[in-house]
């Protein structure tokens, strides 16, 4: 069967799922093809959830991806609201919660991530413990916010850092505990993660690091935490941000390979040819180990490079990872992946307060962390994208010019 006319299902309706489905129609399939979701929102951008969307800066319309005139357009049947529960690999069948069952020629799987949420017999099913990851779990902080003075939020990654900047700026008081020694210890140097523990703290934000917590307390609502020093914490608010981890169950009981995802070839193409996966919850090789993303710009090009391959025209996903966070009035920016990283080097930015975090593997650039610095973020962004790296001592001197280097 000719690729371009093949019934084509695609179940995740994220970031890559839209991205995916629109790149498909791009590159001239005309065949049946139908993207899947299980929330009842038309795919949506997540990263101003805990930004802009919180504050009460975003319409909701605004973080809608596309019109629903534009499936229409397409024609793309766009199903929301109906997970899927099972894969039927032999007879090539997608069953959803409904009872409905879908055949397919070519399946994609781009189910994304979902939080980890605490246990229940830590207080994780208490009211008033939340989560922040989907549009659902917005809305629901929202309207959790009303009356509430307390907040404790339970992780210190960019997540919780996030919804901190924004809980503080709406006037509550707010307490973050992060278990492990600092703020950002699997994602972060030391320097950036003071940069950040400064900044917050400056805001008036109470950090705890090296704090375990024990259990949430309260009888049907929650009422505060213990912590494993036998510490209490007193919130009527908490918001849970312990990482995220990739969906994988629907490829797993279809019998997939599972390494940290759903295991691809560097095509995209899953353990079953007529099975591909990408995004969030897909992993691939990339310099001799098992690489998985979480960040818009890599759904969207993983995706479409997916979508490529799906059609007949494989070629090999190469990553250009590159993430942003927005915190009070700082935006950090961050080109490459800094896993392996030996030393850093920290210089100046141009503006009181903007710096730029550069981590290095002996003489190899692998990233930098931009804050307030959009010049350092882009020339180091090229750097590391063309292979090239700058001497480090004339990185760290601010009288040095990033463009003449």
């Amino acid at each position: 069967m000719d690729p371009k006319a093949a019934r084509i299902l695609v179940v995740g309706a994220g970031q890559a799922g839209a991205s995916l489905v629109a790149r498909l129609r791009a590159l001239g399939h005309t065949g049946p093809l139908t993207l899947v979701g299980a929330e009842p929102f038309p795919p949506y951008q997540r990263p101003p959830l805990s930004k802009g969307y919180l504050k009460g800066e975003m319409a909701l319309e605004r973080l809608f991806l596309r019109p629903s005139s534009f499936f229409d357009a397409e024609g793309i049947t766009l199903l929301t609201g109906t997970p899927a529960t099972a894969i039927d690999r032999t007879a090539r069948t997608v069953t959803l919660a409904d009872g409905r069952t879908l055949p397919y020629d070519l399946l994609a799987l781009t189910t994304g991530s979902a939080p980890r949420r605490l246990p229940p017999e830590t207080g994780g099913d208490l009211e008033g413990v939340l989560l922040m990851r989907a549009l659902a779990d917005a809305d629901a902080l929202a309207d959790a916010l009303a009356g509430r003075s307390r907040a404790l939020i339970v992780g210190g990654g960019y997540i919780g850092l996030e919804a901190a900047a924004v809980l503080r700026e709406k006037g509550l008081d707010v307490t973050l505990i992060e278990a492990a020694p600092r703020i950002l210890a699997r994602v972060a140097a030391p320097a950036t993660a003071d940069y950040f523990r400064d900044l917050h703290v400056r805001h008036g934000v109470h950090i705890r690091e090296g704090a375990t917590l024990a259990r949430l307390t309260g009888d049907t609502r929650v009422a505060g935490a213990d912590l494993a020093t036998g510490e209490h914490l007193p919130a009527d608010l908490v918001l849970v941000g312990i990482g995220i981890a990739p969906e994988t169950t629907l490829a797993a009981q279809a019998g997939l390979a599972i390494d940290d995802g759903i295991a691809t070839d560097t095509h995209g193409r899953t353990s079953d040819p007529s099975v591909f996966a990408a995004g969030d919850a897909a992993s691939f090789p990339w310099n001799g180990r098992r690489l998985r993303l979480e960040s818009v710009p890599h759904a969207i090009d993983h995706a479409e490079a997916v979508a490529a391959a799906m059609l007949g025209d494989p070629a090999p996903y190469t990553p250009r990872p590159w993430f942003w966070s927005d915190q009070y009035d700082v935006k950090l920016q961050i080109a490459g992946l800094n896993a392996g990283w030996e030393t850093t080097t920290t210089r100046p930015g141009p503006r009181p307060g903007s710096r730029s975090i550069w981590y290095w593997q002996g003489p190899r650039l692998l990233a930098v962390d931009a804050m307030n610095d959009p010049r350092a973020y882009m020339t180091a962004k090229r750097w590391i994208e063309a292979g090239h790296s700058p001497d480090p001592a004339a990185i760290a001197d601010p009288a040095s010019d990033l463009k003449a280097l």
